[in-house]
């Protein structure tokens, strides 16, 4: 098997799809749950356990993906074809989300259940076969490396996007066109839509599959399931992904309450020509992932000397420290706050691209301990650790929320600005910390998965 060195071109291509994904992830990371209790008008306790149902549901969902990407024959390969079939609906029921239709407070959580449900599988539909895209485009491990590092830079780039210019758009369309501020919300979504579809058709047409089971291969089902629930190192990179994500989704959703419950003076600058005011809450969430970028970046020289495992804890415990010591800013510290954002931000964007390629050394290692490879469920069951930890840090935002008496449009009680306080620092420390301690029983070391690569290749000759 060969294993040439990757295009610029397709590195790009491949990035594209994560600025695309990364888009629509921002938007429901950080202003979803804001959008159902402060415009859409549900209790954050309503949202939150909305979150959770229709999560683990889309979560399960991620390996049925998986297993029928992995049994998909086309001649575009079997991942590539669900980033074409699937960039319009996923662009169609994003911009339905958003939508605010006039109904009763049954009908809303109803309408927001149907629609966060589809919008999340068909996330699912596009992101696990892209994910998984990654294992079969090159068996070098140093070359998965630098793509994973190209797909988090595009990542973080389109999250940059949406959070530099969501809050803005949302004032231009309803400055411009004086339409109603959910309806703004539904306009803005509409052109962050129209952006990823076209950047999905891009990773669709710039790619190559490169690797293929061998051909006597005829995998069953349950050996699959069967090689996966025997894989200690995917259970180990499971937790601390979930753990990861979890620090993550809770830090983005408090943010915007944080600034405006807590911070309060939101503006911190306006744009008189274009009708728009900047605020605190938009420029602290683009300088985490400008932040998040340097991370990645960071990440593999990092990792080339000390290993992706050490790289991974050491990280995490940065995290955890800093974001212990977030709690004790008050709502004067802007400059403190500005500044462990984005150190904290640093250590968080070099956890994905060494996540998600040593998900592909596991798919190796899979390979090369069973003598099958399965590289779609790996990848789909693996971004159920994304999911997952997204699920658990949104229901807890909403849960916590509603435990520390949010009242939303309204002067917080001293209770509720303390947990808002603890909502950006000790509750997400504690993922952090939950994230290191499970990365520290990985096995596959550099070395050893160098081993199994060569290895692997003698077989495929």
């Amino acid at each position: 098997m060969i294993s040439p060195k990757l295009s610029i071109k397709e590195k790009v291509g491949y990035g594209f799809g994560d600025f695309a994904s990364s888009m629509f992830w921002k938007i429901f990371s950080v202003y979803l749950l804001y959008y159902y209790t402060d415009i859409f008008g549900l209790s954050a306790a309503v949202v939150g356990t909305m979150f959770l149902v229709t999560r683990i549901w889309d979560t399960a969902f991620d390996p049925v993906i998986g297993i029928i990407a992995d049994r998909t024959e086309t001649k575009w390969g079997k991942f590539r074809p669900f980033i074409l079939w699937v960039a319009v609906p996923f662009g169609l029921i994003g911009v339905l989300t958003f939508a605010a239709p006039e109904l009763g407070s049954n009908g809303k959580v109803i309408y927001a259940y149907i629609t966060y449900t589809l919008m999340m599988m068909v996330y699912s539909a596009i992101n696990a076969p892209y994910a998984s895209l990654m294992g079969v485009m090159t068996a070098d491990i140093k070359e998965r490396t630098t793509l994973s590092t190209y797909r988090f830079v595009f990542a973080f780039a389109g999250s940059i996007l949406v959070l530099a210019t969501a809050e803005p758009l949302v004032d231009f369309f309803g400055n411009s066109l004086n339409v109603p501020v959910a309806k703004s919300w539904q306009f803005t979504v509409a052109v962050f839509a129209v952006i990823a579809c076209m950047l999905f058709l891009l990773t669709f047409s710039w790619t190559k599959e490169r690797i293929a089971p061998v051909k006597e291969q005829k995998n069953a089902l349950s050996e699959d399931l069967q090689d996966l629930g025997k894989n200690k190192p995917w259970f180990i990179l499971l937790g601390a992904g979930i753990a990861t994500l979890i620090f993550n989704s809770l830090r983005d959703g408090s943010a915007i309450y944080y600034f405006k419950y807590y911070i309060v003076n939101q503006e911190a600058f306006s744009v008189p020509a274009l009708n728009i005011a900047i605020n605190y809450s938009s420029l602290y969430l683009v300088l985490g992932q400008a932040a998040n970028i340097v991370g990645v970046v960071m990440a593999k020289p990092v990792s080339d000397k000390i290993g992706k495992k050490k790289t991974f804890a050491l990280a995490m415990l940065i995290a955890t420290i800093l974001s212990g010591f977030f709690y004790f800013f008050n709502e004067t510290d802007i400059t403190l706050i500005f500044i462990f954002q984005f150190l904290i931000s640093i250590c968080a964007g070099s956890i994905f691209p060494l996540l998600w390629s040593m998900y592909a050394d596991i798919a190796d290692y899979s390979e090369w301990k069973t003598g099958r490879r399965a590289t779609g469920l790996i990848f789909s069951s693996s971004s159920m650790s994304q999911k997952l930890g997204w699920t658990l840090g949104g229901a807890l935002t909403g849960w916590l929320l509603a435990l520390f008496g949010f009242k939303a449009n309204m002067v917080q009680a001293e209770a509720m600005q303390t947990g808002l306080k603890m909502m950006m620092s000790l509750v997400p420390a504690c993922g952090a910390i939950i994230s290191t301690l499970f990365i520290l029983f990985y096995s596959l070391s550099d070395e050893k998965m160098q081993q199994i690569a060569d290895e692997l290749a003698e077989r495929r000759k």
